[in-house]
C-alpha cells in the first residue's frame, strides 16, 4: 500500500493576482482525498501551513516580494515534506503559488542525498520558465523565481534552505510544457543547459516522446523524480482557473500522458500541484482536473 500525504500551502504572497491561497481547498472540494484513497493509498492530510497574507505583511524588497515570509513558508514546508519522505510516504503539495517549491523540492533532495546518496530529477512542468532572479524580474515576483532558486544562488532566502545548495544539477533538470518566457529569462534558460521541451517541440514529436526524454535524463542517475506541474501548462479551455494562463498549452489526454509516463517509470519521489485559482475558475474545473492528474501521477489504470 503506497503512503501519501497530503499537504496544503495556501501561499498568496509570490504573484500578483490574489486567489490561489484558496487553491488547496479548491483541490480538496475536488474530492482529492477520497479518490486518493479509494486508490488503495495509506492517505494522511497534514492540512495547510500556516501562511501570511499581503494584507498584513511588507513588501520590503521590490525586486523580491515578500521574501522573507515566502521563505519561512518554503522552509516550514521543507521541514514537513522532508519528515513526510522520512516516514516513506509521497508527499503532494498542494498550491499556492509556484514559489513553494523551493521548499518542496528542497526536501526531496534532501531525502535523496541522505537516504539514496544521489542527485534529485527534477520535471518543472510550467508555461513558464521560473528562473528569473531578483536582478533580472521585470515584476518582482516571487513566483516566477523558484527554479533559479534550487538551480542557483538566487533569491539566497530560497536557495539557502536546506543543507546544500544547489538542489538540482541541469543535466537532470528538465521543463516542458514552456511557451511564455521573458527576454531575459531565455538568456537565464539558455546558460543554465537544463533541458528544455517547448509546445513547439511537443508539437512536432508527439507528447509521449517528449515525456519519456525528460524522465530518462531526470532519472537516469538519480534517486528519483519531483514533478512540480504548474497548473498554467494547461491550455486556458480545460484549465481557467490560474493567475497567468497562456494559449497553446497542453490539451486534457497530453497532461494525463505526463502524468501516466511519470507513473509508469516508478521513479515519482514527491509532486508540487500549484497555481489553482478559484477566484478566476469555472465550476471547480481546474482543481478538478488536477486531482484527476494526481490519480494519474500515482498509477491509476484505465484498466
Amino acid at each position: 500500500m503506497k503512503a501519501v500525504h497530503i499537504i496544503g500551502v495556501p501561499l498568496d504572497l509570490g504573484g500578483n493576482r490574489r486567489g490561489v491561497d484558496m487553491g488547496p481547498s479548491a483541490l480538496r472540494i475536488a474530492g482529492l482525498g477520497e479518490r486518493i484513497t479509494a486508490l488503495g493509498c495509506a492517505l494522511v492530510d497534514k492540512g495547510d501551513l500556516p501562511t501570511p497574507i499581503p494584507e498584513t505583511q511588507e513588501l520590503r524588497d521590490e525586486r523580491k516580494k515578500y521574501i522573507r515570509d515566502i521563505a519561512r513558508v518554503c522552509q516550514k514546508l521543507y521541514q514537513t515534506a522532508l519528515s513526510s519522505l522520512d516516514e516513506g510516504a509521497m508527499p503532494i503539495v498542494l498550491g499556492g503559488d509556484h514559489s513553494l517549491a523551493a521548499g518542496s523540492a528542497a526536501a526531496a533532495a534532501e531525502w535523496a542525498k541522505k537516504t539514496k546518496e544521489l542527485p534529485l530529477g527534477l520535471l518543472w512542468i510550467d508555461a513558464h520558465g521560473d528562473m528569473n532572479t531578483p536582478a533580472t524580474s521585470l515584476s518582482g515576483n516571487v513566483h516566477g523565481m523558484p527554479l533559479a532558486a534550487l538551480l542557483g544562488s538566487e533569491p539566497v532566502e530560497l536557495s539557502k534552505i536546506g543543507t546544500f545548495s544547489p538542489k538540482v544539477l541541469p543535466a537532470h533538470t528538465a521543463i516542458i510544457g514552456v511557451r511564455n518566457l521573458d527576454e531575459r529569462e531565455k538568456i537565464a534558460v539558455r546558460d543554465s543547459q537544463v533541458h528544455v521541451f517547448t509546445m513547439k517541440d511537443i508539437d512536432r514529436q508527439g507528447i509521449a516522446s517528449v515525456v519519456e526524454q525528460a524522465v530518462n535524463l531526470a532519472g537516469n542517475g538519480t534517486a528519483g523524480i519531483h514533478v512540480s506541474f504548474d497548473m498554467d501548462v494547461c491550455d486556458p479551455m480545460i484549465a481557467p482557473g490560474v493567475g497567468t494562463p497562456v494559449k497553446g498549452g497542453l490539451d486534457y489526454r497530453e497532461a494525463h500522458m505526463v502524468m501516466e509516463i511519470v507513473a509508469d517509470s516508478g521513479l515519482l519521489t514527491s509532486l508540487d500541484l500549484v497555481e489553482v485559482n478559484p477566484t478566476l475558475d469555472m465550476q471547480n474545473a481546474t482543481a478538478q482536473l488536477g486531482t484527476e492528474l494526481a490519480l494519474s501521477a500515482l498509477g491509476m489504470k484505465i484498466l
